[in-house]
């Protein structure tokens, strides 16, 4: 059997730290190990956010022209140099992961060539578009992602719920599960700390109702003010511990005063916060997995999250949490109330969303891709449809 050698092009590798850029590096990390050769080619900001796995083609890009999210960037071109780099490592697979302009060069040069080509699909760019006044060109983004994935012999898809999301749309070739994995040793119920708790001013029989992301608004951050308020209101042992960083923290602190923000940390840090909390209320449906809900699961917490695609794919109502109406404060206000309600209840739903997790390890998943990479080979190369 021919060896892989992978060429890897994305949105972002290293510039920003999301669910995305850290599944592609890991990844990375794993297909070094295992000897397989790949390049990633990918736009650069100014300062990486992390150090990032693997060698790096760093392509030509311009900050996002939306109103408030220029930390993200946008590809520009796929340029002659970045081509002669992808000449000289001759692969034989490209695994593109970005719906942009670098990534359709590439698209086109793997049909010229006669490479093997297969994809990803990370963020579920639709579902941010209510967000920024962009509903009226959703139809045009749709069909540019249907045109995308549908020249991809295998599409690779964070669960069976976004699946069936993308086939409601018309994209239905290849697509195959990729999950997410978390690592149980980090993210664990013995991580719990209470004398961090004591230190940030909570009480040992006060309940730490936990939100972890970037703190922006299309993550619901209202949602889980507003049904924080409302429960607070009616059992002042409530607290909230909101960990992350953004745009909408500001306002956030003025909405919830008493709540302890930890502001951006990684490791050790992150992890003592979800063990040391009791409860993860997490609201957004814009995600395509949720790593976050699996790493709190990991933790030992019963989930609150988005009857949507993403954390709801890992939350088993009733068993290890339970799952709301997206965007309906009332409903997670009163699932919330039901969780809180019985201490037994949920602490067996937090047991048991540990025994979930660990069947979540990121060598055993990315070695299901690499198989997938595998069986791909085996089959038809791409046509010319430029």
């Amino acid at each position: 059997m021919e060896d892989l050698r992978v060429a890897l092009f994305a949105g972002n590798y290293n510039y920003m730290r999301d669910g995305a850029s850290l599944t592609l590096n890991r990844l990375v990390d794993y297909l070094e190990r295992q000897n397989i050769e790949v390049l990633i080619f990918a736009p650069e900001g100014k300062k990486p956010a992390f150090k990032h796995n693997g060698k790096l083609i760093g392509t030509p890009s311009i900050p996002m022209l939306i109103p408030g999210r220029d930390e993200y960037r946008i590809s520009t071109s796929f340029p002659n140099f970045a081509k002669e780099k992808l000449e000289e490592f001759n692969p034989n697979l490209i695994h593109v992961a970005t719906p942009d302009i670098l990534n359709s060069g590439a698209i086109k040069w793997a049909q010229e060539n006669r490479v093997q080509l297969v994809g990803s699909y990370h963020t579920h760019f639709t579902s941010y578009f209510n967000y920024y006044g962009l509903n009226p060109i959703e139809f045009l983004i749709w069909q540019f992602i249907k045109w995308f994935y549908g020249q991809c012999t295998h599409v690779y898809v964070p669960s069976r719920s976004m699946i069936e999301e993308l086939e409601e749309q018309g994209i239905t070739k290849g697509l195959k599960v990729w999950a997410r994995g978390v690592n149980t040793e980090l993210f664990s119920p013995a991580k719990r700390d209470m004398e961090f708790r004591r230190s940030i001013g909570i009480e040992d029989d006060e309940i730490v109702v936990t939100f972890v992301s970037r703190l922006v608004w299309e993550k619901e951050l209202r949602t889980y003010v507003e049904s924080l308020k409302r429960v607070q209101a009616k059992n002042p042992k409530i607290r909230a511990l909101i960990v992350g960083a953004g745009q909408a923290q500001k306002e956030v602190e003025e909405m919830l005063p008493n709540a302890h923000f930890t502001g951006f940390v990684t490791g050790e840090e992150l992890a003592r916060a979800y063990a040391s909390s009791d409860l993860f209320l997490f609201p957004s449906h814009t995600e395509t997995f949720g790593n976050v809900t699996l790493e709190a699961m990991a933790s030992g917490l019963p989930c609150l999250v988005a009857d949507a695609i993403g954390s709801k794919s890992l939350v088993n109502d009733g068993v290890n949490g339970k799952w709301a109406k997206k965007q309906d404060v009332k409903d997670f206000t009163e699932k919330l109330e039901w969780l809180i309600s019985d201490e037994n209840r949920l602490k067996k739903m937090g047991d048991k969303s540990r025994e979930m997790a660990v069947e979540y390890e990121w060598d055993k998943i990315n070695a299901g891709l690499v198989e997938n990479y595998r069986e791909a080979m085996e089959l038809p190369k791409p046509q010319l449809k430029f």
